[in-house]
């Protein structure tokens, strides 16, 4: 079956009529008469944006922010938070809550997401094993890939015991290898323990890197040059990245020049570095956000997403990346259409994705948003929503509001 999408305004303000064709846009022109076989849906008034993806989540810690206050407020009070609850996370509550989650991203129009999942001493693989379980499970509707995320240790029994459980990890399933080797007290070691297990394994590496405020983090430049060094191609992405944006403009320019070259995807996170980071400088705080404007400016490939979902590390989050993309705008100051592009096409690139395209040939992986245009839909006055993978409807949204004014005035709907 093929899918006519008619009356479509694409994101440079065109109305088309759009026809998918399997996963594939098979055609699109100011006005295609239906086919034999075509199932039409008219979305007249709608914008039709490339899906977004979210590049950084964990939906294993997803959705616990009243189970447990984070202290400090800052990372190491949510670490110490997730910690003291983790043990009596059950596999059954693992896979509901990660369930939920996902199927909260796919209502507003994600159909990627990438999600870490806690692997050490504290948590064992019970996290990965639930997500891989999610994973299998929601395929066809979501597209999850599950991260090894091996924990920073705390001891040296810990340290002892990471190169195992990362081993038996990558064993079980997972489809990228993490790391936090920021928080290492030896860093390198940190870094050179995931990045030499995704070059054995043959899988990508996606690291939480530099997610902090101290100057002489450089985990983002030292990955970008091990991976020149080394010719790793399986794909690489670092997280965060938080301490490029406190770095001296000068040496931000030359690690997103180094970041470019080596091909190394960088997602930002505005959420939950906005909410964690900085709380201990009372005058003229930092955002907490990487460099997103030098590194766009070197050509390095930029994405955006949400990251923690309503748990200690941030309690705010609504599963929807026109939130990431919104905070990208106001805090990161880009513009509506660049913060769109980190949401979908550059988180796509980030996770070794197609991208999506109103163009024959392109992968047909849409939303389309009831709203006027693209600052009206990222702000979320666009309430209607239908999300698109290939020739199927996945899920639609709408709100109706009714407003009561003074007797005889009527109701308003919309």
């Amino acid at each position: 079956m093929t899918l006519l999408l008619q009356s479509v305004t694409d994101p440079d303000g065109r109305r088309v009529d759009v026809r998918i064709d399997g996963r594939t846009v098979a055609a699109v022109a100011p006005s295609l008469p239906p086919l034999a076989g075509d199932d039409v849906l008219d979305l007249a008034g709608h914008l039709l944006l490339p899906a977004p993806a979210e590049p950084h989540a964990h939906l294993d810690k997803a959705l616990t922010s009243h189970r447990v206050p984070n202290p400090t407020g800052d990372l190491a009070g949510a670490i110490t938070a997730i910690r003291q609850i983790a043990a009596g996370f059950t596999h059954e509550d693992l896979v509901e809550r990660a369930t939920r989650a996902a199927l909260e991203y796919l209502a507003n129009g994600t159909t990627a997401i990438r999600t870490h999942a806690d692997v050490g001493v504290h948590a064992g693989t019970r996290h990965l094993r639930a997500l891989l379980q999610v994973r299998d499970a929601l395929a066809g509707l979501v597209d999850v890939q599950v991260v090894a995320l091996l924990s920073a240790p705390w001891t040296a029994a810990e340290a002892a015991a990471t190169p195992r459980l990362l081993a038996e990890a990558i064993d079980l399933g997972a489809d990228v290898v993490g790391g936090v080797p920021h928080l290492w007290a030896d860093r390198d070691a940190g870094l050179a323990l995931s990045f030499d297990a995704a070059a054995r394994a043959g899988l990508p590496l996606d690291l939480h890197t530099d997610e902090t405020l101290d100057p002489t983090a450089d985990g983002l430049r030292r990955l970008s040059d091990r991976v020149l060094a080394t010719g790793f191609d399986r794909g690489a992405t670092a997280s965060h990245c938080v301490s490029l944006g406190i770095h001296p403009p000068e040496v931000a320019r030359e690690t997103a020049e180094t970041v470019a070259r080596a091909g190394v995807g960088v997602v930002t996170l505005p959420q939950t570095n906005l909410y964690l980071q900085g709380r201990d400088v009372l005058s003229a705080p930092p955002r907490g956000l990487t460099a997103v404007r030098t590194l766009l400016a070197a050509g390095a490939t930029v994405g955006a997403g949400g990251d923690n979902l309503r748990d200690p590390f941030n309690p705010m989050g609504r599963a929807d990346a026109c939130e990431a993309a919104s905070l990208l705008v106001t805090a990161g100051h880009l513009s509506t259409r660049e913060a769109w592009h980190a949401v979908s096409a550059g988180a796509r690139s980030c996770l070794g994705l197609p991208v999506p395209a109103v163009a024959p040939g392109a992968a047909a992986e849409f939303l389309a948003v009831a709203a006027e245009s693209l600052d009206a839909a990222v702000a979320g006055a666009g309430t209607a929503r239908v999300v698109l993978s290939g020739e199927r409807v996945l899920a639609r949204a709408q709100l109706l509001r009714q407003v009561s004014g003074p007797v005889g005035a009527g109701v308003a709907h919309s």
